[in-house]
């Protein structure tokens, strides 16, 4: 199974697995069959409609109008959707860099201008065959945007990282907090959610006790706020490093 380690802003390593051939065949007939219905809408819109009620020629030009996003619908997607389609989406998939960045429109548009070449040229061997070969599971489109797809299936959750959900407006307590590493912030989260889990509060004493010696700090605060206020002073403060 291929993987990618992609390294997140507190240096976690996060393995993705890379997709093949197989969901990407899914997701892109997914996506077929939702630009056939939106066609045939469109077809049937122009065709019972009044406001369409002109010569043949004016019809065509209209439905021509009216399908146009279509053949847009996948560049469209990608960018709007941060690199998933609607097919993408259900089978839980994504196109991102392969450096871990945030994908950008000209990542998306040279992936795009590609499907050429890898979808619709020769039935779609040449992508296929691509796919097959790499090592990074790349098409032709996604070696020269240097994306790759990956599943985004929730393998790894926040819980399972030093990572903390904190709001925009949070405001930190203890700043010396970065006095501490990644694996003692690890540590230190991995036992205080086992802690709560169990009700064991003469861990989480010791825990606490072990991180005021570690930090020299003195606080009024019961263990499992402080605790929790700890892995959120840690984690704003090395986002905004």
């Amino acid at each position: 199974m291929s993987k990618i380690a992609i390294n997140t802003a507190q240096n976690v390593n996060l393995d993705y697995k890379l997709i093949g051939v197989g969901e990407r065949f899914v997701a892109f007939l997914i996506d077929g069959l939702i630009l056939i219905a939106y066609m045939t809408i469109m077809e049937n819109l122009v065709a019972v409609s009044e406001i369409f009620d002109t010569d043949s020629w004016t019809r065509r030009g209209f439905l021509g109008l009216l399908t146009l996003p279509a053949f847009f619908y996948s560049l469209l997607c990608h960018v709007l959707f941060g690199g998933q389609t609607i097919g993408k989406m259900i089978m839980k998939i994504k196109v991102v860099r392969f450096d871990g960045a945030p994908t950008q429109w000209y990542n998306l548009l040279v992936r795009w201008m590609l499907r050429l070449i890898d979808i619709w040229l020769f039935f779609a061997s040449i992508g296929v065959m691509s796919i097959l070969l790499s090592e990074k599971k790349q098409r032709v489109g996604d070696s020269a945007a240097g994306t790759v797809v990956i599943s985004v299936k929730q393998k790894h959750k926040i819980t399972s990282t030093i990572l903390e959900d904190i709001t925009d407006d949070y405001e930190p307590v203890f700043n010396n907090v970065t006095l501490l590493s990644d694996k003692d912030v690890r540590i230190i989260k991995e036992a205080f959610q086992i802690s709560k889990r169990n009700n064991d509060f003469k861990t989480l004493t010791l825990i606490r006790k072990k991180i005021c010696g570690l930090l020299q700090i003195e606080t009024e605060m019961f263990d499992k706020e402080f605790i929790d206020t700890i892995l959120k002073d840690y984690n704003y403060y090395t986002q905004n490093m």
